[in-house]
């Protein structure tokens, strides 16, 4: 199967990305990923994005896409993968589906992960990280009622990133760019929605159902 998972911030698609990609015994690609391999590996194109990195710089388009059509050219991706991360908004799906095919192949399905905005405010805005072990703690999930790490002792913090306002804006930029892609795939054909609140195992059970009928 050759999958896309889409999804606002906060949403799980990492952890759902892994779970799925597992059941389905096909690799798990991210552009996170992607990029650490290239770059640790002292690829052409891991030298190029690093010196854009280095200089805090975005990446630009066209070498990410190098990087994505590398691994997907890769043996383990010949027989399906699960894309996490690519495409970000419809001129790169546009890309991707020339890429598929060249090499004669095309998207089975996309999967969107609905979470409300609220959920993901929630989600977010409720992390603290431990300034001494790297911790991440939740404090809903995880009953906390004070600021330190139950493993260390360490100081929890919460880090920019999961300021409500950032959490927010991050949901604005979600909407403007990624969004479209649901009505893109929507038009395609090929997407399915599933609920992706509640536990970890469920939303897993939700997906996987949702993906049966395109399992070969």
């Amino acid at each position: 199967m050759r999958l896309v998972l889409v999804g606002p911030p906060g949403a799980g698609k990492g952890t759902q990305a892994q779970f799925v990609a597992s059941n389905l015994s096909i690799p798990k690609i991210s552009t996170g990923d992607i990029f650490r391999a290239n770059v640790s590996g002292g690829t052409e194109l891991g030298k190029l994005a690093k010196e854009y990195m280095d200089r805090g710089d975005l990446v630009p388009d066209e070498v990410t896409i190098a990087m994505v059509r590398d691994r997907l050219s890769e043996s383990d991706a010949q027989d399906g993968f699960l894309l996490d991360g690519f495409p970000r908004n419809v001129p790169q799906a546009e890309i991707l589906k020339k890429m598929l095919a060249e090499f004669g192949v095309g998207l089975d399905v996309v999967l969107e992960l609905v979470v409300d905005d609220e959920e993901v405010v929630r989600r977010l805005a409720g992390r603290r990280t431990c300034s001494q072990c790297g911790r991440i703690w939740h404090v809903d999930f995880d009953d906390k009622k004070d600021d330190v790490c139950d493993a260390c002792n360490g100081r929890l913090y919460q880090r920019d990133d999961d300021k409500e306002q950032t959490v927010r804006h991050r949901l604005e930029v979600y909407q403007e760019q990624t969004a479209p892609l649901v009505s893109f795939y929507a038009d395609e054909g090929i997407l399915v929605g599933v609920d992706a609140t509640g536990p970890v195992e469920e939303v897993t059970q939700r997906a996987m159902e949702a993906l049966s009928p395109f399992v070969d």
